[in-house]
Protein backbone atom coordinates (compact mmCIF):
# COMPACT_ATOMS: atom_id res chain seq x y z
CA UNK A 1 0.00 0.00 0.00
CA UNK A 2 1.38 3.44 -0.86
CA UNK A 3 1.25 5.88 1.66
CA UNK A 4 -0.91 9.17 1.23
CA UNK A 5 1.55 12.15 -0.06
CA UNK A 6 2.49 14.66 2.74
CA UNK A 7 3.53 18.01 3.50
CA UNK A 8 6.98 16.99 5.10
CA UNK A 9 9.23 19.80 7.02
CA UNK A 10 12.97 18.86 7.38
CA UNK A 11 14.79 20.90 10.41
CA UNK A 12 18.19 20.88 9.88
CA UNK A 13 17.94 20.28 6.12
CA UNK A 14 21.69 20.87 5.15
CA UNK A 15 23.25 18.60 7.65
CA UNK A 16 24.59 15.54 6.88
CA UNK A 17 21.23 13.34 7.66
CA UNK A 18 18.91 16.24 6.70
CA UNK A 19 19.87 16.49 3.73
CA UNK A 20 19.77 12.83 2.90
CA UNK A 21 15.81 12.78 4.89
CA UNK A 22 15.14 15.76 2.10
CA UNK A 23 16.10 13.28 -0.80
CA UNK A 24 14.33 10.10 1.10
CA UNK A 25 11.15 12.26 1.14
CA UNK A 26 11.13 13.57 -2.08
CA UNK A 27 11.62 10.27 -3.26
CA UNK A 28 8.45 8.94 -1.48
CA UNK A 29 6.43 11.26 -2.96
CA UNK A 30 5.88 13.63 -0.20
CA UNK A 31 5.93 17.81 -0.84
CA UNK A 32 9.26 18.68 0.51
CA UNK A 33 9.98 21.75 2.65
CA UNK A 34 13.44 22.59 3.95
CA UNK A 35 14.24 24.75 6.69
CA UNK A 36 17.51 26.38 6.10
CA UNK A 37 19.29 30.13 7.39
CA UNK A 38 21.02 30.48 4.10
CA UNK A 39 18.88 30.24 0.65
CA UNK A 40 22.27 29.97 -1.71
CA UNK A 41 23.46 27.32 0.63
CA UNK A 42 20.04 24.77 -0.32
CA UNK A 43 20.56 25.70 -3.78
CA UNK A 44 23.78 24.60 -3.69
CA UNK A 45 22.99 20.93 -1.36
CA UNK A 46 19.25 20.30 -1.68
CA UNK A 47 17.61 18.90 -4.94
CA UNK A 48 15.36 21.16 -7.26
CA UNK A 49 12.02 19.44 -5.42
CA UNK A 50 12.97 20.70 -2.56
CA UNK A 51 10.99 24.24 -1.09
CA UNK A 52 13.17 26.04 1.26
CA UNK A 53 12.35 27.98 3.75
CA UNK A 54 14.74 30.34 5.14
CA UNK A 55 14.31 30.15 9.17
CA UNK A 56 16.25 30.06 11.94
CA UNK A 57 15.61 27.71 15.13
CA UNK A 58 17.18 30.02 17.13
CA UNK A 59 14.87 32.78 16.61
CA UNK A 60 10.75 31.66 17.34
CA UNK A 61 9.86 34.39 15.65
CA UNK A 62 11.17 33.25 12.77
CA UNK A 63 9.28 29.93 12.20
CA UNK A 64 6.28 30.66 11.57
CA UNK A 65 5.40 30.38 8.01
CA UNK A 66 7.83 27.37 7.83
CA UNK A 67 5.49 25.25 9.83
CA UNK A 68 2.47 26.37 8.29
CA UNK A 69 0.42 23.64 7.05
CA UNK A 70 2.96 21.12 7.17
CA UNK A 71 1.53 17.50 7.88
CA UNK A 72 4.77 15.98 9.50
CA UNK A 73 8.19 17.30 10.30
CA UNK A 74 11.78 15.91 10.53
CA UNK A 75 13.90 17.06 12.84
CA UNK A 76 17.41 16.29 12.47
CA UNK A 77 19.56 19.25 14.63
CA UNK A 78 22.68 19.45 15.47
CA UNK A 79 24.57 22.01 17.11
CA UNK A 80 28.42 22.40 16.59
CA UNK A 81 29.41 24.75 19.62
CA UNK A 82 29.64 28.50 20.18
CA UNK A 83 27.33 30.63 21.62
CA UNK A 84 24.95 30.41 18.75
CA UNK A 85 25.46 27.21 18.31
CA UNK A 86 25.25 25.08 21.90
CA UNK A 87 23.32 21.79 22.95
CA UNK A 88 20.79 24.07 24.78
CA UNK A 89 20.05 26.55 22.50
CA UNK A 90 20.06 24.27 19.05
CA UNK A 91 19.28 20.33 20.24
CA UNK A 92 16.73 21.64 22.74
CA UNK A 93 15.46 24.92 22.37
CA UNK A 94 15.21 24.74 18.79
CA UNK A 95 13.05 21.59 18.91
CA UNK A 96 10.83 23.32 21.71
CA UNK A 97 10.61 26.65 19.31
CA UNK A 98 9.54 24.44 16.14
CA UNK A 99 6.98 22.85 18.35
CA UNK A 100 5.68 26.49 20.12
CA UNK A 101 5.62 27.68 16.37
CA UNK A 102 2.76 24.80 15.41
CA UNK A 103 0.34 27.13 17.38
CA UNK A 104 -2.67 24.09 17.10
CA UNK A 105 -1.34 22.01 14.43
CA UNK A 106 -0.84 18.39 14.99
CA UNK A 107 1.37 17.27 12.32
CA UNK A 108 3.45 13.99 13.11
CA UNK A 109 6.79 14.37 14.53
CA UNK A 110 10.38 12.57 13.60
CA UNK A 111 13.17 13.05 16.27
CA UNK A 112 16.59 12.19 15.81
CA UNK A 113 18.66 12.23 18.53
CA UNK A 114 21.09 9.84 19.79
CA UNK A 115 22.68 6.32 21.36
CA UNK A 116 23.03 6.67 24.84
CA UNK A 117 21.29 9.86 25.28
CA UNK A 118 20.23 8.41 28.82
CA UNK A 119 24.00 8.01 30.04
CA UNK A 120 25.06 10.17 32.53
CA UNK A 121 28.67 11.07 33.76
CA UNK A 122 30.09 10.20 30.16
CA UNK A 123 32.40 13.25 28.26
CA UNK A 124 29.26 13.88 25.77
CA UNK A 125 26.62 14.82 28.82
CA UNK A 126 26.22 18.68 27.78
CA UNK A 127 25.29 17.00 25.06
CA UNK A 128 22.92 13.93 25.15
CA UNK A 129 21.19 15.30 28.41
CA UNK A 130 19.77 18.57 26.10
CA UNK A 131 19.22 16.10 23.27
CA UNK A 132 17.14 13.63 26.34
CA UNK A 133 15.67 16.99 27.42
CA UNK A 134 14.33 17.47 23.77
CA UNK A 135 12.83 14.07 23.59
CA UNK A 136 10.97 15.22 26.95
CA UNK A 137 9.11 18.03 25.17
CA UNK A 138 8.66 16.23 22.00
CA UNK A 139 6.55 13.62 24.18
CA UNK A 140 4.98 16.15 26.50
CA UNK A 141 3.57 17.76 23.53
CA UNK A 142 0.89 15.16 22.95
CA UNK A 143 1.93 15.34 19.53
CA UNK A 144 2.11 11.59 17.30
CA UNK A 145 5.49 11.27 17.40
CA UNK A 146 8.50 8.61 16.78
CA UNK A 147 12.06 9.70 18.12
CA UNK A 148 15.28 7.53 16.55
CA UNK A 149 18.34 7.12 18.09
CA UNK A 150 20.77 6.26 16.01
CA UNK A 151 24.45 4.44 16.58
CA UNK A 152 27.62 5.68 15.09
CA UNK A 153 27.19 7.26 11.49
CA UNK A 154 28.88 5.54 8.54
CA UNK A 155 31.07 2.84 10.36
CA UNK A 156 29.42 -0.07 8.72
CA UNK A 157 30.86 -3.35 7.64
CA UNK A 158 30.15 -3.92 3.79
CA UNK A 159 27.43 -6.86 4.73
CA UNK A 160 26.04 -4.71 7.68
CA UNK A 161 22.77 -3.68 6.94
CA UNK A 162 20.34 -5.65 8.68
CA UNK A 163 18.28 -2.85 11.07
CA UNK A 164 17.80 -3.99 14.21
CA UNK A 165 15.27 -1.40 16.22
CA UNK A 166 16.55 -1.57 20.55
CA UNK A 167 14.89 0.07 23.45
CA UNK A 168 16.43 0.39 27.16
CA UNK A 169 19.21 2.61 26.15
CA UNK A 170 22.66 0.48 27.77
CA UNK A 171 24.80 1.02 25.06
CA UNK A 172 26.79 3.67 26.35
CA UNK A 173 30.64 3.21 25.84
CA UNK A 174 30.27 6.48 23.93
CA UNK A 175 31.96 4.18 20.80
CA UNK A 176 31.37 2.71 17.65
CA UNK A 177 31.10 -0.52 19.92
CA UNK A 178 27.29 1.52 20.67
CA UNK A 179 26.78 -0.09 17.33
CA UNK A 180 26.44 1.31 13.69
CA UNK A 181 24.23 2.21 11.46
CA UNK A 182 25.01 4.21 7.95
CA UNK A 183 23.50 7.95 7.33
CA UNK A 184 21.32 6.39 4.44
CA UNK A 185 19.22 4.52 6.82
CA UNK A 186 18.70 6.74 8.88
CA UNK A 187 16.88 8.86 6.63
CA UNK A 188 15.24 6.27 5.34
CA UNK A 189 13.97 4.96 9.10
CA UNK A 190 13.05 8.57 9.95
CA UNK A 191 10.61 9.02 6.70
CA UNK A 192 9.04 5.77 6.85
CA UNK A 193 8.43 6.16 10.73
CA UNK A 194 5.86 9.24 9.26
CA UNK A 195 3.55 7.24 7.43
CA UNK A 196 3.94 4.02 9.56
CA UNK A 197 0.94 3.21 12.09
CA UNK A 198 3.01 1.11 14.11
CA UNK A 199 6.05 3.62 14.38
CA UNK A 200 3.51 6.37 16.32
CA UNK A 201 4.74 7.02 20.20
CA UNK A 202 8.03 4.46 19.83
CA UNK A 203 11.51 5.64 20.90
CA UNK A 204 14.00 2.91 20.19
CA UNK A 205 17.93 2.84 19.13
CA UNK A 206 18.59 2.20 15.56
CA UNK A 207 21.87 0.01 14.45
CA UNK A 208 22.74 -2.35 11.76
CA UNK A 209 23.92 -5.80 12.63
CA UNK A 210 25.60 -8.14 9.96
CA UNK A 211 22.78 -9.18 6.90
CA UNK A 212 20.58 -7.78 4.42
CA UNK A 213 18.38 -4.42 4.91
CA UNK A 214 14.79 -5.14 5.27
CA UNK A 215 12.18 -4.87 2.48
CA UNK A 216 9.36 -3.96 5.06
CA UNK A 217 9.78 -1.81 8.76
CA UNK A 218 6.75 -1.92 9.62
CA UNK A 219 7.50 -5.42 12.20
CA UNK A 220 10.33 -3.46 13.60
CA UNK A 221 8.27 -1.21 14.26
CA UNK A 222 5.43 -3.43 15.41
CA UNK A 223 7.62 -5.32 17.81
CA UNK A 224 8.67 -2.33 19.63
CA UNK A 225 7.25 -1.32 23.03
CA UNK A 226 5.10 1.93 22.92
CA UNK A 227 5.93 4.86 24.94
CA UNK A 228 3.87 5.23 28.37
CA UNK A 229 0.83 8.12 27.35
CA UNK A 230 2.30 10.99 29.16
CA UNK A 231 5.62 9.83 30.67
CA UNK A 232 8.47 11.65 29.72
CA UNK A 233 10.49 9.26 29.04
CA UNK A 234 10.63 6.13 26.82
CA UNK A 235 9.39 2.63 27.63
CA UNK A 236 12.04 0.43 29.43
CA UNK A 237 14.82 4.03 30.03
CA UNK A 238 16.50 4.24 33.13
CA UNK A 239 14.79 6.80 35.44
CA UNK A 240 18.49 8.53 36.23
CA UNK A 241 17.27 12.06 35.46
CA UNK A 242 14.36 13.29 37.64
CA UNK A 243 12.62 16.07 37.13
CA UNK A 244 12.72 17.80 40.12
CA UNK A 245 16.37 18.33 39.82
CA UNK A 246 16.56 20.06 36.28
CA UNK A 247 16.66 23.51 35.71
CA UNK A 248 13.46 25.52 35.98
CA UNK A 249 13.46 26.82 32.70
CA UNK A 250 13.09 23.29 31.46
CA UNK A 251 10.48 22.68 34.24
CA UNK A 252 8.79 25.88 32.70
CA UNK A 253 8.94 24.70 29.33
CA UNK A 254 7.46 21.20 29.79
CA UNK A 255 4.48 23.04 31.49
CA UNK A 256 4.33 25.59 28.65
CA UNK A 257 4.36 22.80 25.96
CA UNK A 258 1.52 20.78 27.69
CA UNK A 259 -0.48 24.13 28.22
CA UNK A 260 -1.02 24.12 24.26
CA UNK A 261 -3.86 22.12 24.88
CA UNK A 262 -2.88 18.70 22.89
CA UNK A 263 -2.54 16.44 26.08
Amino acid sequence: MTPTPMNVLVVGATGSIGRLVVAESIAGGHATRALVRDAAKARRQLPDEAEPVVADVTRPESLHMAVAGVDAIVLTLGSFGGARSSPERVDYAGVRNVLAALDGQTPRIALMTSIGVTGRGSAYDHLLDWKRRSERVVRASGLPYTIVRPGWFDMNGPDEHRLVFLQGDRRRSSSPADGVIARAQIAQVLVHALTTPEAAGRTFELVAEHGAAPSDLGPLFAALDQDRPGALDAARDEANMPLDREPQRVRDDLEAVRALGRT
